[in-house]
């Protein structure tokens, strides 16, 4: 329950908050059965290289749909929680599942994700993101780092490293000798939301345990880019009802869905 504003605030002032049991450990176990079930995840993701050749997973989608992880995304307990610390209606920017295999796993340089979605048009940093734990987050398994209150540093210059783009490492090395550096160990269906301008990192998977996740990425209404991109300019976003993660679960258990129906979004 939201009954006060500490939230906001911490959101404000550290760029990050996070939320325990966002997700049920139910919602969790259908996700996770219906994604390793859906012969289309693996089709559509595609593997990004760290700047030590290690390859991390990716399935990308702009639209939500009706299937489960459309659902995840356009949820009430998500989208209401967004509106709030970005101050006014959002709409789904982007998601993304992360695969981050056994061993296998590359990281993720230290970046902010304002530091491209600059380039798609967007004046302003009114965008977050919602990262779900599917599994359990650890340091052995490559988990998030977030620099706390990075935020307030504005967009930092990004460039290429590897198959990534990453933040001025000069200016990173300076943030790091003056602000926090939070490890994000999180249980499955922690939800971890951030402003888009906080660095944040992970490490490779070096465990023998895999760690999913996904990424529900949102963007201000008022924030509506001034040109075309890879991803979408204002929609308007149609929540659902927190039972709708379930219902499409089962659907999807059932075979009547796929991971495919993002692509014939329902808005």
């Amino acid at each position: 329950m939201l009954n006060d504003d500490r939230d906001v605030r911490q959101f404000l002032e550290d760029g990050y908050v996070f939320v325990p049991n966002l997700l049920s450990k139910e919602e969790v176990a259908v996700i996770m059965q219906a994604a390793k079930q859906d012969a289309a995840i693996e089709e559509f993701a595609f593997a990004i290289d760290d700047a030590g050749g290690k390859k991390t997973k990716l399935a990308v989608w702009n639209h939500p749909g009706d299937d489960i992880y459309g659902m995840i995304s356009r949820s009430r307990r998500i989208v209401d929680r967004m509106e709030r610390y970005l101050g006014g209606e959002v709409y789904h920017y982007h998601s993304k599942m992360m695969l981050k295999e056994p061993r296998v796993g590359g990281a993720w340089e230290w970046h902010q994700d304002y530091g491209y979605w600059y380039n798609n048009g967007c004046l302003f940093p009114y965008m977050a993101s919602c990262w779900i734990a599917l599994d359990r987050a650890t340091k052995e398994n490559g988990c998030m780092q977030v620099v706390r209150g990075s935020r307030h540093m504005g967009r930092i210059e990004h460039g290429k490293f590897g198959g990534q783009t990453c933040a001025d490492p000069e200016r990173v090395e300076a943030a790091l000798k003056r602000l926090e550096l939070v490890y994000c160990e999180m249980e499955p269906g922690t939800g971890l939301f951030f402003h888009s301008n906080v660095l944040h990192c992970s490490g490779p998977n070096t465990s023998a345990n895999p760690r999913w996740s996904l990424i529900c990425c949102y963007n201000a209404a008022r924030n509506d880019p001034y040109k075309e991109s890879q991803h979408p300019c204002y929609t308007p976003l149609s929540k659902v009802a927190d039972d709708a993660i379930l219902q499409a679960g089962s659907r999807l258990l059932t075979g009547n869905t796929s991971f495919l129906d993002r692509r014939s979004p329902s808005q």
